[in-house]
């Protein structure tokens, strides 16, 4: 006999990366409309934060001055996360889907959402793509590209369409 906890524990992971980009919104609203509500699906958004290091970009000896940026970047970090997830949360309960849980990881999103997917035993992973030419993308880096390779599961990558100019 299914008791309602064993059912919640039955259903399949979807695990989606958000960002502050307009794809990664195109991407959730894209997964949103096509696959929620679906009582087979529990929906985990994970945002990566780049720690305040790399997103200044030290590398090597810590430049004089660093102890006094890397606090105020760092809390710029934060709330840039913190606006990214509250953003995501509100289109879910826009779309009727309040079941949602919301992860900030500091780390590179490649690794951050491959983890996730193991962390959560997700079926199916959702990203969005950048659509970056070959060039920015060799650069770069696409978390796409490399989550399609590298995450132990089915990973959905939501192109938003190009518009006409």
């Amino acid at each position: 006999m299914a008791t309602s906890s064993s059912t919640e524990s039955e259903k399949q992971v979807m695990v989606v990366g958000i960002d502050d980009s307009e794809h990664s919104s195109y991407a959730l609203k894209w997964t949103l409309d096509h696959f929620f509500p679906n009582p087979m699906f529990k929906l985990v958004l994970v945002h990566s934060r780049p720690s305040a290091t790399s997103a200044v970009g030290l590398a090597g000896p810590v430049y004089a001055g660093a102890a006094e940026v890397l606090p105020i970047v760092d809390s710029d970090l934060r709330k840039i996360a913190a606006r990214v997830v509250e953003t995501a949360k509100q289109l879910c309960i826009k779309n009727s889907v309040n079941d949602v849980i919301a992860e900030v990881v500091e780390g590179d999103p490649r690794n951050v959402l491959c983890e996730a997917v193991e962390k959560h035993h997700a079926s199916v992973l959702v990203v969005g793509s950048h659509g970056y030419g070959a060039i920015k993308r060799a650069v770069l880096g696409s978390v796409s590209d490399y989550c399609a390779h590298h995450a132990h599961c089915t990973v959905m990558i939501v192109k938003k369409p190009k518009t006409k100019h």
